[in-house]
């Protein structure tokens, strides 16, 4: 019986430079992974891409007050938790009809299910699409860990309003309802592990 030649120091060379691309694959992968959710933040409060809401500050809302014309839109609350998030997470009240430019607030509350702390972090979303751009967040608990005690439940602000440019934008010519989805997720490095209020 034939037995096998040994690799050639070529071929060795070739697997440790394989096998080391591979490991710094894994390593990027992770990283970009631990660092998912202040990238998404960033993206988000700085394009406004894919329905995410734009951040705002208190002079933002009092020029678009000054343009509001009195033209009304429904709001839609929708909130989700993430596989293995042992809370319950609901809006107050699921629709709102608020004036375009506006300031309105909603809120949403949280309650921890569990027998143990646990630290939660909220991502967001706005339908359609088209609206996020026109969607100014001045208060928001999104991206903010907060810490529940177990059976410990809160309510959580947030301070918006509809930019008055929607109704110049041909593209959002239709929309009558605007849903704000908020989805928590368990942190998976709590910075502070004290109880947080509300953000």
């Amino acid at each position: 019986m034939a037995s096998l030649a040994p690799p050639s120091p070529d071929t060795s060379r070739r697997n440790l430079r394989t096998g080391a691309f591979a490991f710094a694959g894994a390593l990027a992968m992770l990283g970009l992974g631990y660092a998912s959710v202040p990238l998404y933040r960033l993206f988000c409060q700085v394009t406004g891409f894919g329905g995410t809401t734009m951040n705002a500050t208190e002079s933002d809302a009092v020029r678009a007050a000054a343009a509001a014309t009195g033209q009304k839109i429904s709001i839609r609350f929708d909130a989700t938790t993430a596989m293995g998030m042992p809370w319950t997470f609901r809006p107050a009240q699921a629709t709102d009809t608020v004036t375009i430019g506006e300031r309105d607030i909603a809120t949403y509350i949280a309650r921890n299910d569990s027998d143990q702390p646990i630290t939660g972090v909220a991502s967001f979303n706005v339908e359609p699409e088209q609206a996020g751009k026109y969607f100014n967040k001045i208060q928001c608990f999104c991206f903010t860990e907060q810490t529940l005690q177990p059976g410990q439940e809160v309510t959580m602000p947030v301070l918006y309003f509809v930019d008055p440019a929607a109704l110049d934008d041909p593209n959002m010519q239709g929309v009558e309802q605007i849903t704000l989805s908020y989805t928590f997720h368990r942190a998976e490095d709590p910075v502070n592990p004290a109880p947080e209020r509300n953000n």
